[in-house]
């Protein structure tokens, strides 16, 4: 009986130290509305982030700053500069498109740089599982400067962490194959491009979102306040936005809002006396 009691308490201790691992996202899952969920909440880039939660910053272009509850740093699109902040991240994730988009020279420090592109036409596959966080890339064409394409020549890097899904979809210059939205899953939040024309044409890009069914799409890439009021001019009825002039917001599960929602940022270098 008592060797019975000593299994149980080890079955019930390696329970408890399982569950201090990264909580499963639902990447592959269908959408589940939950009526009456809060919106995002506003949070300094410093400040500690809640439970179960996950920061994201607007730095610049595209580039985010995205922050764990244990503290992890991980930026998109990493052009080498992230502002004043002494700011070593763990993670970079880059595409090449354009040199807006990444940097030939990251800081030796950094733990873990992730290029979305391999050797011409060959691509790359990442899947760096951090504890905290797994992060994952699909692979998508890009044109070159010449009108051809360059085929897995960026990626749609995807962030799991706090049980979300967090998809930023780089410099995307076509719509996902089914296979590609398949490799995708179920996106919680994305960060999209809306220029209308250096990466996807505004039509397409709507197909994009519409397909996708994220509940928090994050506008990138937009230049100027025109070309991002007419994106939201076009978005349409299904969507509420969200435009409070912050560069960042705290998501969780249990704030993500019910209806696919816009939440506009402003992009904003991190400083340190923020």
């Amino acid at each position: 009986m008592r060797a019975l009691c000593c299994v149980f308490w080890l079955i019930l201790c390696a329970g408890a130290l399982h569950a201090q691992e990264r909580r499963p996202s639902h990447c592959i899952a269908l959408a589940q509305e939950t009526p009456g969920l809060t919106y995002l909440h506003k949070a300094s880039w410093q400040d500690p982030v809640a439970e179960d939660s996950v920061l994201i910053r607007y730095i610049a272009h595209a580039s985010f700053l995205l922050r764990t509850e244990g503290g992890l740093n991980v930026v998109t699109d990493f052009t080498g500069f992230t502002g004043a902040a002494p700011l070593i991240p763990d993670v970079v994730t880059m595409n090449h498109a354009h040199e807006t988009h990444w940097t030939a020279h990251p800081d030796p420090a950094i733990q873990h740089v992730l290029e979305g592109w391999g050797p011409f036409g060959a691509g790359i596959e990442h899947y760096l599982d951090l504890g905290e966080m797994l992060i994952r890339n699909v692979p998508t064409d890009i044109r070159n400067m010449f009108g051809g394409v360059e085929e897995r020549g960026n990626s749609i890097f995807v962030f799991e962490a706090a049980g979300l899904c967090i998809g930023h979809l780089g410099h995307l210059h076509h719509v996902p194959t089914p296979e590609q939205y398949a490799a995708l899953g179920r996106l919680d939040v994305v960060m999209a491009a809306v220029d209308g024309g250096i990466t996807l044409p505004l039509e397409q890009m709507l197909e994009v979102l519409g397909r996708l069914r994220s509940s928090v799409i994050i506008p990138m890439h937009w230049f100027s306040d025109y070309s991002l009021e007419r994106f939201l001019a076009r978005i349409g009825p299904e969507f509420d936005v969200v435009d409070e002039g912050a560069s960042d917001l705290t998501v969780s599960l249990r704030s993500l809002p019910s209806r696919p929602t816009i939440h506009v940022l402003r992009p904003k270098y991190l400083l340190e006396d923020e």
